[in-house]
Order: structure tokens, then sequence, then C-alpha cells
């Protein structure tokens, strides 16, 4: 991927920004278990950050996806895995839908505010006994008059405590699952709507995930996105962006994951040397450090065809794939060169170690990845140009 200065110059800001006005609260926010989603996005939305892809007639700067793929690397400067996630929803995963197929009057009233960090965005997808089974939602929208009621729960919801809209998927019809679906903006102080529980988690602390109960909620009609029954469809688009903000995601997080175990290693005594002098601790890093950048190439090349208009669903899903599994491995064998402080809650790997666990569950599980990923090696020549 070849960046520009207008990529570098997102690099610059979002640096300031994290060291300035993220990382210093980061700690407090992972203690509290909530961070306030609506002061943070006011001062990315003046920054012009969180609408990077959008229309500039609703307040976004038109940039293809590179510029959202540079802006979710940086964020994984930030000391935890739960702002950046939260970010990412807004940006990138309950967003795109609705800039791409919603009217005029939708986007004015929620795709605008989003971008100007006025509003904060969810996605309701998962259910109790529906997270990558999406063609098994349950949550229905039937028509009344020129309204919708809905009825349903979804769960796992991130930024849905805070929310003042969700992008719902729900049923709008009868028949094939995968044909009977739309995306219905539902605005979260809606009567009817219920904001549950939170969950708690054993990671991503800081941001908030909520179980949503949705009885006889009334919306109009015109608040659905794009057309009726073609949900499925959009909701699927929408994960091809949502995983690559994933993988992108998760490239600096985990080499500063390897950096910071590398300078610990170096200072920490054992046995008369260093841990690092040990040749399994700079062999064992140095395998992971290949890993990781194989992880970016492989992220800038799903990119590269995004951007020239190609359909990557199979490598949105080998990028995610990879993200989550390096997740798991790369703070696991680093936390073990920690030793005792690698397992104490506040230390940097060990959050990693939690946070990152859902990268293999979330936006579609490893198993549906590879599902997706054979399906497309039965169905297309086995090439890496396509």
């Amino acid at each position: 991927m070849q960046f520009t200065h207008e990529h570098e110059e997102i690099r610059r800001t979002l640096a300031r920004v994290i060291a300035d006005e993220i990382n210093p609260h980061v700690d407090a926010w992972e203690e509290a278990e909530l961070f306030p989603a609506h002061e943070v996005f006011r001062k990315l939305g003046d920054l012009g950050l969180l609408g990077l892809t959008k229309p500039v007639e609703y307040g976004g700067m038109a940039l293809d996806y590179s510029y959202s793929v540079v802006m979710a690397e940086a964020l994984g400067k930030i000391a935890c895995g739960a702002v950046p996630m939260a970010i990412g929803v807004q940006t990138d995963m309950a967003t795109p839908a609705l800039a791409r197929f919603g009217s005029d009057e939708l986007k004015r009233q929620f795709l605008a505010p989003a971008i100007r960090g006025d509003m904060v965005a969810c996605v309701g997808v998962s259910e109790p006994s529906a997270g990558s089974d999406v063609a098994g939602i349950k949550t229905t929208a039937r028509r009344d008059g020129d309204d919708y009621v809905i009825n349903g729960t979804k769960m796992w919801i991130t930024n849905s405590l805070q929310a003042d809209w969700m992008c719902l998927l729900a049923n709008t019809s009868t028949g094939s699952p995968h044909k009977n679906k739309s995306l219905i903006i539902v605005p979260m102080d809606t009567p009817g709507v219920t904001k549950a529980k939170k969950i708690r988690k054993i990671g991503m602390m800081a941001s908030d995930t909520g179980l949503i109960h949705f009885d006889d909620v009334r919306v109009p009609q015109r608040y659905r996105i794009g057309e009726e029954g073609l949900g499925f469809t959009y909701q699927m688009l929408q994960f091809q962006e949502e995983r690559l903000w994933a993988a992108a995601n998760a490239i600096e997080a985990l080499s500063d994951c390897i950096a910071q175990t590398a300078d610990y290693a170096r200072e920490r005594q054992a046995f008369g040397k260093s841990i690092l002098d040990n040749q399994v601790v700079h062999y064992t890093l140095a395998e992971l450090k290949t890993e990781v950048e194989a992880l970016r190439a492989l992220t800038y090349i799903a990119t590269e065809h995004y951007v020239a208009g190609r359909d990557v669903t199979e490598w949105a899903s080998m990028a995610k794939l990879k993200a989550g599994r390096l997740l798991r491995s790369v703070p696991d064998a680093c936390l073990q060169f920690w030793g005792g402080m690698g397992y104490t809650w506040d230390n940097r790997v060990s959050r990693m170690y939690r946070d990152g666990r859902l990268a293999s569950i979330g936006g579609g599980a490893d198993e549906v990845m590879l599902g997706i990923i054979a399906k497309h090696m039965h169905t297309s020549p086995v090439r890496g140009d396509r």
C-alpha cells in the first residue's frame, strides 16, 4: 500500500490525541468498566476522524478505505482494546450501510451527527441464540401502517448502553433467512427499548456491552436502510469493513506487545544474565514479529483489493482469522517472559491477553472465517490475484 502525506497526517494526529487525551485515562476507565464515549467521540469528530470514508455532504472526507485502515492501525496504540473497538463500531461497523444505502433524510438525521461525534452508534446483530449465525436471528420488525413494530433481543452489543441509535438487523418478512431481513435505525430512547443488563466480560473492560430488549418498539418505516429484504446482504458488506478494521487494529498493538516484552526481558535478570540473552527468548520474539508483519502484509493486500472495488470477503476473512489467532498467541508467549509480573492485572501484556481473546469470537468466530475461506477455495481458482 502506498501512503500519502494525508495518511501520515492521520497517524500523527491520532498519535497526539492518544498520548494526550486517551491513554492518560485508560487505567481509570478500565477500573470503572466504562469510558465516556460521547466525550471521546466529540474530540475525534472535531478533528474529522469519525468520517474519513463518509460522504462530504454529511461531514465526512470521502477518502478511500485505506485511510480507515491507517486509522484502525494507529488506534492500536491505545493502551487497551476496549476504546479502539468502540471507536471502530462507530466508524466501520454501525455506519457503512447507512452511508452507502441510507436515504438523504436518514443520513442527515443519524449519520451526520455520528460523524461529528454528537451521537454514539451501535450495531445490533447478535442475539442470545444467534451470534455468528446471522441468518438465524429471531428479532422481528412487523409492518403496521407507516411504522415497523420491533420485538426481540440483542446481546453482546458494544456501545449500546451509551448509544443514541442502533443499526438493527431484523426479520421484516417470512421466507428465506437470507432475503427476509432489513437494517433499521432505532433511536435508543424509543419507548419499548430496554437496556436490560450491562454484561461483565473477562476483557475489554472499558467498553460497555449490553443486553437490549425490544418490546413493541415502533419506528417509522422510513428509518429502514435501503430496500426491505436486503438487510442480510447489507450486513455482509458491513462485515467486510469490520473484519478489515479488526485486522488492521491488531497490528500496532501486537507490535507494541513484542517491543515492550523485549525491553522488559532485556532488563530482567535471571541466572546471571538478562532474560533476552537466552536464545529461546529472542528467537521466539523474532518469530512473533515475523508473524505480525505477515498479518500487516495480508491486511494491506486485502485493503488494496477493497479500494479497487473487489469483493474481499475471502481476503477480509483471512486477515481477521490471522489477527484473532495472533491476538491469542502473541500475548500468551510474551506474558511467559514477564514471569509473575505478566500475571498481574494492570500489566499491559496481561490486558492484551484478556482483551485479545475476543478477536476470535466477535465479528464472526474463527470457525466461520475458515468456512468462508473454504467456500471460496471450492468456488474460485486458488490464486493470489482474485
